[in-house]
């Protein structure tokens, strides 16, 4: 088995840290090379960022504080400086909270292509509906529900076409590109099962 690149991606609220997470556990289980599994949380990363005293820091979380989408540049920084100072190439890696923008998804394809990796895009996908019922039960400071339906909006227009992108790359050479929907409405087991049997890592 070679490494994979598997990247989660979908609305607010659709449980894709929480799949990401337990196809980490899945691999980490079965891999029978024992290799490392780097797990880069875009949402993490940009929280620890926000706490920063910097220029850079301040601006973003100006950003953030308004609940607009970040900056092109600063979600490209987050996961691609992170790959350049630690990749070694014999890791699996999964990338969760990106992309958001179609500029997003093309840098990420172009950089794997870099890499020669072909990329799992996995699409946990939700109903705004659903969304906005987790994401109030969640009851997070960030969650009222104007900053909810923000988020909800700028996935609408910018992250879709990101996802339409990665459909139509799917279709015009598999080798480098496996897309996969899974609807996360269901049982969170469900959910990871659907995702495991289109994954096909093993």
């Amino acid at each position: 088995m070679n490494p994979q690149t598997i990247i989660f991606i979908g609305r607010s609220g659709c449980g894709k840290g929480t799949q990401a997470k337990l196809v980490e556990k899945y691999i980490k289980e079965n891999d029978t090379m024992g290799r490392a599994l780097d797990y880069v949380e875009i949402g993490a990363g940009l929280r620890e960022f926000l706490k920063g005293e910097s220029y850079t820091s301040k601006l973003t979380k100006e950003i953030y504080l308004r609940s607009d989408r970040q900056s092109d540049y600063i979600a490209i920084w987050m996961w691609s400086h992170q790959l350049i100072e630690k990749m070694t190439g014999e890791e699996h890696i999964i990338i969760d909270g990106t992309p958001r923008s179609l500029t997003q998804a093309l840098v990420l394809s172009d950089a794997f292509n870099f890499y020669e990796r072909p990329l799992n895009v996995i699409y946990v996908n939700i109903s705004r509906e659903v969304a906005v019922a987790r994401l109030m039960h969640r009851g997070r400071s960030d969650d009222s529900l104007i900053q909810i339906n923000k988020r909800l909006d700028w996935f609408d227009t910018d992250v879709v076409p990101a996802i339409e992108y990665f459909q139509k790359r799917a279709l015009e050479n598999p080798a480098i590109c496996n897309f996969i929907e899974v609807s996360g409405e269901q049982e969170i087991e469900k959910v990871h099962a659907d995702i495991l049997a289109q994954l096909k890592v093993f």
